[in-house]
């Protein structure tokens, strides 16, 4: 693969510094986008935390928000992330819908451990321009409340049953643009309350494009909108935002133990997986273990990065 650049930034400094992007950082950010696509239409997961956790947020909110500064760099940095995204999606269609089909609370327990072990790299980032009082509470008022919305929503029925058509596929795409701009929010169970996830998630098996492409000019429109917003309260209120996104991805995560992962030990539970409980139960503690520990260590690697990064722009301000 040819040698291009990439930019790097941070927000508080305009100023640039450039990076060979060699073959393995565009790996990785494929396979990080793979992660966000699958997130994104899987229930009760999101695809902004997985975005938040893979520190691909920030750096899309402000490209978004303003894609004529340094458009082409940005472009080469997310060309990887796009088609991950669209794979990860195509994949959960035709190949991981098999697996979370039977397994879905264990495989959904290896997404949480993701979040739990990335935790206080996102606790550390959201403090680095002051932490007070009031932001805690900002993280403890939102976690409560995803986490009630969440849990009333979970055991409830299918508040209405919507007719698939173009203008239905286009306010699911929006939902699932939300979903990024908002992390913590879950798009999909949103979806599943109104008839329309099956539906969704058999048209992008067959490629209907009836339904993909209302799907991704929804997401599209809804992402542009709000991205401009989302840059302006960021650039405004770090902290405020950053603690707010954090109470949104602990009380999100903490509510699909009791709206998905509980659920599958019942009897009738574990008769659809196969499963005794002693052997649920396990398999679901060994992926959440598996998933704390990969991510723990993915985000100890980033931070040094980033950290080493933060070094050379102080040098060059210097």
């Amino acid at each position: 693969m040819p040698e291009t650049h990439v930019e790097t930034e941070t927000r508080n400094d305009e100023s640039t510094v450039l990076q060979p992007d060699t073959p393995g950082r565009w790996l990785a950010r494929l396979l990080k986008g793979m992660a966000v696509g699958v997130g994104a239409i899987l229930p009760g997961l999101s695809g902004g935390v997985l975005a938040v956790i893979f520190k691909l947020y920030d750096p899309l909110i402000r490209f978004l928000a303003n894609p004529r500064r340094n458009f082409w760099r940005n472009v080469l940095f997310f060309i990887p992330i796009g088609i991950g995204v669209g794979l990860g999606i195509l994949g959960f269609a035709v190949v991981v819908e098999a697996a979370f089909g039977k397994y879905a609370a264990q495989f959904v327990c290896l997404f949480i451990g993701f979040v739990i072990g990335t935790f206080p790299s996102l606790y550390h980032t959201a403090g680095k321009r002051g932490r007070r009082p009031k932001h805690l509470v900002i993280m403890a008022v939102s976690a409560a409340a995803i986490f009630a919305l969440m849990l009333v929503g979970g055991q409830s029925q299918a508040l209405l049953q919507v007719e698939p058509s173009v203008p239905a596929w286009f306010g699911s795409g929006a939902l699932i643009g939300l979903g990024v701009i908002v992390p913590g929010m879950s798009p999909s169970n949103f979806l599943i309350y109104f008839g329309l996830y099956d539906k969704m998630a058999s048209g992008i098996k067959a490629l209907d494009l009836a339904t993909v492409i209302p799907l991704a000019v929804g997401l599209i429109v809804c992402v542009l909108v709000f991205a401009k917003a989302a840059s302006w309260a960021f650039d405004r209120h770090y902290a405020g935002m950053y603690h707010f996104i954090l109470g949104m991805v602990v009380g999100s995560s903490v509510a699909i133990f009791p709206t998905v992962v509980f659920p599958a030990f019942s009897p009738s539970g574990l008769a659809d997986a196969g499963l005794s409980l002693t052997a649920a139960v396990l398999f679901a503690v060994a992926l959440l273990v598996v998933g704390i520990i990969a991510s723990w260590l993915f985000s100890k690697v980033e931070d040094r990065v980033v950290d080493e990064r933060e070094a050379l722009e102080e040098a060059a301000k210097g």
